[in-house]
């Protein structure tokens, strides 16, 4: 670090590798006798962000053992792919009825960032309803405690609404437009033709910074894929978020649209639990996207029947597929190891079991080159997490023999990277769309969305299923998500996917956090309680069995929460 003029010039340079650890005086006492990592920021008080380049952080990953992988930060893609009155929704606006509006109450968006200029952002009297963007992606003025980004301030942004030139002032743009179709879902200002979910909430944006090379290197992302952020960026945005919505002493509901399927599904990532434990603060709603996996076949599972027996994963691999992971996740009572075979038949042999060495492998008569990596116990859940990566994978069926070493349970099941963060010429040939649902969705207490079609009440072919690998239902319930009205920076137009709902979805909780904290009906609300308040209320088809892992508990119905909070 000697050979920076500042620690955010370190912290900024794209070669530097940054990792989220939980706060011990084991890892404290590390980080003192080795100058090399710089810990920063601590994040509600427990979770530490760490910086180190790539040499010193090989270093901590050796310290950290198993749990380098819960470390890791971990990528993250967005959830693409209004029907309000739908979801029971705009008919609690109306000034005769709870006229609820969202006043009163933060929205945050953490995302692709927001085109603050569009009416849809502004109220009556042409000022800006965002209260604080804060853009990851540029270096200048950050906000007091934090070591990245730029903050804008609302009378910042004014001023620049006031002026010729806007950009000058408030230089933030959202070139992708996911975060400002979200934010005009979720908290939209009334127009002629359009509202949002709780038109008179404010907004607190966080433009994500992209994932660095050397998560774009060990995830493998596509070189042509822009949408890749790391964990540790988005618990940076909610805690920006959170601080803010302190200050102001407003409560908060924060659209978290994004997903990976990185990880073990089960809820006991550090990304995961440091979630979750914003989810129980008191006026604080945590909503997140299930995502689009059902049909990717991007998952599949299976079972060992016994010690030294195995089984077979295969993956067809399409011509230009280009190189992929996937991860391969056991529970607590099991050890298992691999092989491979590619398609021309040649063969790595069973690669043994051993915590934190990475195994590198180059076939003889092909280009394709291996490496494995073996996390147990894994942090958390002390089940087995093994993550492999094929380097520019041989054309055809490749064949993972999964052996078991020690075996109790038996089941295993194994992940590619979610839709964009792989060719759609991979796939598992044995692929089912349970436990689809992607992280965060599977920890166990954000409010978690999958969408469904208004036109004729379907599910959306892509929703994710559930349930975790900790056998918790998700979704938790499924709200509008195909063919949703909202604003992109180029124009109005339609979103489809589990992020849109979840947008919606976040808009109903403003209405409920306004009704509950701001009118002092329930003013102990949090993620909790909104959730149960919406599972209630929600529409239910006589013909299906609930919850279960399309739908959850129903489709999002919000008129009817109020309905059986009357008839209490």
């Amino acid at each position: 670090m000697n050979s920076y003029s500042s620690l955010e010039e370190f912290i900024d340079d794209p070669d530097t590798v940054d990792f989220v650890v939980r706060r011990t005086e084991y890892f404290d006492a590390f980080a003192q006798s080795n100058p090399n990592v710089l810990m920063t920021q601590t994040l509600s008080g427990r979770y530490v962000i760490g910086y180190a380049n790539p040499e010193n952080y090989e270093l901590v990953r050796s310290r950290l053992g198993a749990s380098a992988a819960s470390s890791t930060a971990i990528p993250l893609g967005l959830l693409d792919a209004p029907n309000l009155e739908a979801a029971g929704i705009i008919q609690l606006h109306q000034p005769n009825f709870l006229n609820l509006t969202g006043r009163g109450v933060l929205i945050g968006i953490v995302d692709t960032g927001i085109d603050y200029t569009l009416d849809v952002f502004r109220r009556e009297d042409g000022t800006s309803k965002i209260q604080y963007i804060f853009d990851q992606t540029t270096r200048g003025n950050a906000p007091a405690g934090f070591y990245i980004g730029t903050e804008y301030t609302n009378a910042q942004i004014n001023e620049a609404l006031n002026s010729e030139n806007p950009y000058e002032i408030v230089p933030q743009t959202d070139t992708v437009g996911h975060g400002t179709f979200l934010a005009s879902v979720a908290a939209g200002s009334k127009t002629a033709d359009y509202i949002g979910a709780a038109p008179d909430a404010d907004l607190i944006v966080v433009k994500l910074k992209g994932a660095r090379p050397y998560y774009r290197e060990r995830f493998l992302i596509p070189p042509d894929q822009p949408n890749a952020f790391e964990a540790t960026a988005v618990m940076i945005g909610v805690e920006y978020v959170l601080i803010k919505a302190r200050e102001l002493n407003l409560p908060v509901v924060i659209c978290l649209g994004i997903g990976t399927s990185f990880g073990t599904h089960d809820g006991f990532s550090i990304f995961e639990e440091y979630l979750t434990d914003v989810s129980s603060i008191r006026g604080v709603c945590v909503c997140t996207a299930a995502g689009n996996e059902a049909q990717a076949k991007h998952h599949t599972q299976g079972q060992i029947a016994q010690t030294g027996a195995t089984s077979d994963i295969d993956l067809q691999v399409g011509d230009s597929s280009g190189s992929f992971c996937l991860s391969l996740v056991t529970g607590i009572s099991d050890r298992v190891s691999i092989s491979l075979r590619s398609p021309t038949g040649e063969l790595i042999n069973r690669i043994p079991a051993r915590a934190g060495i990475q195994f590198d492998n180059k076939l003889l008569l092909e280009r394709t080159r291996v490496t494995v990596n073996y996390f147990f116990p894994f942090e958390g859940n002390g089940g087995q997490l093994t993550f492999i990566r094929i380097i520019d994978p041989t054309p055809g069926v490749w064949t993972i023999t999964v052996y078991g070493d020690i075996i109790l349970d038996g089941t295993y099941h194994a992940w590619l990277p979610i839709t964009g963060f792989v060719s759609p010429e991979t796939e598992f040939l044995a692929a089912t769309p349970y436990y689809t649902a992607v992280l965060p969705s599977t920890m166990p207490s954000s409010l978690t969305s999958g969408a469904y079609n208004t036109t004729n009440n379907s599910l959306y072919l892509n929703s994710s299923w559930g349930p975790s690998r900790s056998m918790i239902i998700t979704p938790d319930l499924v709200a509008p998500g195909v063919n949703v009205g909202g604003y992109y920076p180029s124009g109005y137009g339609a979103m489809t996917g589990t992020s849109v709902a979840a947008a919606i979805t976040a808009g109903a909780s403003a209405l409920l956090m306004q009704w509950g904290i701001g009118r002092g009906n329930d003013p102990a609300l949090s993620t909790y309680q909104i959730k149960a308040y919406l599972i209630r209320g929600c529409t239910r088809n006589e013909t299906l069995v609930y919850p279960n892992n399309q739908w959850g508990y129903g489709r999002l119905n919000l008129l009817r929460t109020f309905t059986l909070l009357r008839d209490v």
